[in-house]
């Protein structure tokens, strides 16, 4: 497990891209934006890609599907169960103190 992004749920796209000024990676329409944060990618979702309520660490895994089952049995808690979005397989869980994260995995 890597941290892949920073995942932040926007209202506006392109609002979103032009206050955060960061270099645009890769953009999918109004659904989605990766920008270059340095050393960690900052990833835009419009309201189409909505997964959580607020900002959120997003890890990279070999298989979403796989890595659901070791953290709830490691004390996780499912938000939401494994779906394939467009681009990737993705899920999302909330640690043992509480914090929301998504597992992700490209298609």
């Amino acid at each position: 497990m890597i941290v892949g992004n920073v995942l932040i749920p926007v209202a506006d796209l392109d609002e979103a891209i032009a206050f955060y000024g960061l270099p645009v990676k890769f953009r999918d329409g109004d659904r989605f934006a990766a920008l270059n944060g340095g050393g960690v990618t900052v990833a835009l979702a419009g309201p189409a890609e909505h997964v959580t309520a607020s900002a959120a660490p997003s890890f990279k895994v070999d298989s979403v599907r796989r890595s659901v089952p070791d953290l709830v049995a490691r004390g996780a808690e499912v938000v939401r169960e494994p779906e394939d979005g467009p681009h990737e397989t993705r899920a999302v869980l909330r640690d043992p103190s509480g914090n929301v994260f998504v597992l992700y995995s490209p298609l």
